[in-house]
């Protein structure tokens, strides 16, 4: 968990001592202050690799990063189709940034499908680096061009750079025993090598890389690790590309400590795993493969010496189950699942809300109804995550709003629901699960203590004097009732869905009981400690910006070019959607326009509208990608006008 990488300062130190074992160049070197490159290619050229790499070796570096894959649902797309183009975007700087670039400046292009499918992102004036080889008429006219574009002058406002991939590929690798087929595999690492070169990224990461991934084939480790130096080697002598880039490292954007490049998914596994530490609670995971969330349950699988138990069940029903049951038996439980799984799961989901048992509920949306987008992101389950269960039966959500902050999401949610005794939703989505940022790695003194009590014996005395256990006698500040483990002698219990009768536990049907344990569960949820929501607005504007989850940063991007150009604009941020913080009502009171952006038709507008009676306005967009800065400062600067 506590891979070690040094501060920026230090890597800023370490990047000149890099730089110092290339050959000196007689090339131009142009400073930039930040680049946004995209990967393209079939689903099959490994772009998911190759930005990932690219990724880690800029993180190393000490740049500051934000990153977007992009691929298709199916597991194996027609090869050369526009269906099958599979892309990862990164935005690297030399200072703080929050979204992966709404342009790329660079695109690589592994083949016509490739270049059509992303053309239309690029500014005037990008770079277009495409692999020629692929780019036969048979490949072309499959993706509907009619004539090559890399000849009718249809790029003639791009800087375009035609490289044969895939020949210098195969001539660099011809001294291995590969066939045609297995050296041209290596074709991605080429144009690594190249991009590397281009923009003065570290080479040895990826290098120890290569041999640790192919340990057991060193013939095929030794391959890729050729044709990346001969992509290297090739930017550096090759007079197409006369000019290469330096991007400082963002030294000034972090505070010291000890950082490394983590994913959303990675960052909300870790949070898991401390919150059981910090608990002092074994950890189980029951649950179900399905995208974008499979990659915890991968993830916590390799972490046994913490004490986690990972359980793949063989549907969503059995995942939850096992989870309720592990924390009915005094585990930190968790299931993770997406849009589609927690509608099976919401029958377990209202049991657990009957049993009062705390629970975490990672919810990764993605685009939907039904099967809907897999690999694209939404944030469409908020009203699913607050009402899609039978009967009043309310339950905490939160939701993280960068990659890294998903670690410290986990560790909420694990706190209210251990305090509470609840479960708890956790909405994350698929563009802060597969994206990834700089984390500081925090010291074990900052983590929060998440130590629970269970009970040990009798806690009320009946009229006559007798002691005895009564498991919905409640904490008097949290309204949380006791946890007893099953086998404690004298906490023997009932369970099961039907209606408790308050203090005993028995079974009751009397109206005025129910009536009394449905308000006292909602109370519970309602009485949750959360903190107050923190506004930035350092010029008493007139128009606030409400957010919640992933669209925090492009809608801080967008924040920050309207104060730029000189327009006053509030912004406020929700972490926490039920309860809401206390003193949302007195925020929201306080603007002429309150505007909300999401990724879905609407769903934190109708909320806020229907308990504050605010007039909120959405702005939505369910395409299955992240808000882009321009566009929402766009419309956001409307909303000042209006």
């Amino acid at each position: 968990m506590t891979s070690q990488v040094s501060s920026p300062a230090e890597q800023a130190d370490e990047a000149v001592v890099g730089e110092q074992r290339k050959p000196a160049t007689a090339k131009d070197v142009r400073r930039l202050d930040r680049v946004i490159i995209r990967f393209a290619g079939d689903s099959g050229d490994g772009m998911q690799l190759t930005g990932d790499r690219f990724t880690s070796e800029t993180a190393s570096f000490g740049n500051d990063l934000s990153t977007l894959p992009n691929f298709p649902a199916e597991i194996r797309a027609p090869a050369g189709t526009l269906p099958g183009v599979s892309s990862f975007q990164l935005h690297f700087a030399d200072h703080d940034i929050l979204t992966p670039g709404d342009a790329p400046n660079v695109l690589v292009a592994m083949n016509p499908a490739a270049l059509k499918a992303n053309v239309q992102d690029l500014p005037r004036g990008a770079e277009i680096i495409v692999n020629t080889d692929e780019f036969t008429k048979r490949a072309m006219q499959k993706v509907g061009y009619d004539s090559s574009p890399l000849e009718d002058g249809s790029l003639d406002g791009y800087h375009l750079h035609p490289v044969p991939l895939t020949t210098l590929t195969v001539e660099a690798l011809k001294e291995f025993d590969l066939s045609r087929k297995e050296a041209e595999r290596s074709k991605n690492m080429f144009a690594l090598g190249l991009l590397s070169w281009m923009y003065h990224r570290p080479t040895e990461g990826t290098e120890k890389f290569l041999k640790s991934k192919f340990a057991k084939k060193p013939d095929i480790a030794a391959a890729n690790i050729t044709a990346f130096q001969a992509g290297w080697n090739f930017g550096e002598t090759t007079e197409d590309f006369a000019v290469s880039y330096e991007v400082a490292p963002a030294a000034k954007a972090f505070p010291v400590g000890t950082y490394r490049n983590i994913s959303g998914n990675l960052a909300l596994s870790y949070g898991l795993v401390a919150a059981s530490r910090q608990a002092d609670l074994p950890l189980f995971l029951g649950s179900y493969p399905i995208t974008p969330a499979s990659d915890i349950l991968h993830e916590l699988s390799k972490h046994k010496n913490f004490g986690v138990r990972t359980f793949q069940a063989e549907d969503e029903i059995a995942g939850i189950g096992a989870a309720l049951g592990a924390a009915f038996g005094g585990s930190l439980a968790v299931t993770t699942t997406s849009g589609p799984g927690v509608a099976l799961k919401s029958e377990t989901i209202g049991l657990a809300v009957s049993l009062e048992l705390p629970l975490l509920v990672v919810d990764i949306q993605r685009g939907g109804p039904s099967t809907g987008l897999p690999t694209k992101t939404e944030q469409a389950d908020l009203l699913q995550a607050m009402f899609g269960r039978n009967g009043e039966a309310p339950v905490p959500v939160i939701a993280p709003c960068t990659p890294a902050d998903c670690f410290d999401a986990a560790l909420e949610a694990a706190r209210i629901a251990l305090t509470y005794r609840t479960p708890v939703f956790l909405l994350s989505d698929g563009y802060l699960a597969n994206g990834s940022e700089p984390w500081r790695i925090p010291e074990l003194d900052e983590l929060p203590d998440l130590q629970v009590q269970f009970a040990q014996g009798p806690n009320h005395t009946l009229e006559d004097g007798s002691e005895v256990f009564w498991p919905y006698k409640r904490d008097p500040q949290t309204l949380a009732r006791p946890w007893a483990v099953p086998g404690t002698p004298g906490l023997e219990h009932r369970i099961g869905g039907i209606e408790k009768e308050d203090g005993t536990g028995n079974i009751s049907y009397a109206p005025a009981n129910h009536d009394f344990m449905v308000r006292i569960r909602q109370a519970k949820i309602d009485g949750i400690d959360v903190p107050d929501l923190e506004v930035d607005d350092p010029h008493e504007a007139r128009t606030l910006v409400l957010g919640w989850g992933s669209t925090y940063g492009p809608i801080t991007a967008a924040v920050r070019r309207l104060r730029t150009a000189g327009h006053q604009i509030a912004q406020a941020h929700l972490r926490h959607l039920n309860p809401f913080p206390s003193n949302l009502g007195d925020v929201l009171k306080r603007y002429d326009r309150v505007v909300v952006p999401e990724m879905n038709l609407g769903q934190l507008a109708t909320l806020i509208r229907a308990k504050f009676l605010v007039d909120a306005h959405s702005y939505n967009q369910v395409n299955g990608m992240p808000f882009k800065a321009e566009q929402l400062a766009t419309a956001l600067k409307e909303a000042i006008d209006g």
